[in-house]
């Protein structure tokens, strides 16, 4: 499940796109996102290059994260989302494929109003939840100096 891709922007930094579970001890049954725990989630890392947005995510407490290949790159919009966010890590609910839309799938009728927009993008501490990566420890490494 975990498909993902990368781009390089023209400044030389790259946005990594990952499709990823999501975690079991995170905020709630799916922080009102629909997306319990156990479903994908599409996380977005801004770095200035795939492997620091790799540790990234690692350093957040996302050991299994790899990036092999390159068949889910970031859509132009979802680059958008990540420049604009200070944090430049975001995260949303993977979009599912819409088996009502295929030819002959089950289930003929229309779909509601609302259910065709995507929800929105949320900072990566909502993923974590509360006993996620609370910064650094207060060790400054000068002890005794």
């Amino acid at each position: 499940m975990a498909g993902g891709g990368f781009c390089r922007l023209p400044n030389g930094t790259v946005v990594v796109a990952l499709t990823l579970t999501r975690p079991a001890d995170g905020t709630g049954p799916g922080s009102g996102t629909g997306a319990g725990p156990g479903a994908p989630v599409r996380v977005l890392v801004h770095a200035v290059n795939r492997a620091r947005a790799l540790t990234r995510l690692r350093n957040l407490g996302l050991r299994a994260v790899y990036l092999r290949g390159n068949d889910q790159p970031p859509t132009p919009d979802e680059v958008t989302a990540v420049l604009h966010h200070p944090d430049g890590l975001l995260w949303r609910a993977a979009p599912q494929p819409d088996l009502a839309a295929r030819p002959g799938g089950p289930g003929r009728q229309a779909s509601a109003p609302g259910s065709s927009c995507q929800e929105l993008w949320h900072p990566i501490r909502a993923l974590l939840g509360p006993a996620g990566y609370a910064g650094p420890s207060g060790f400054s490494g000068r002890a005794g100096r």
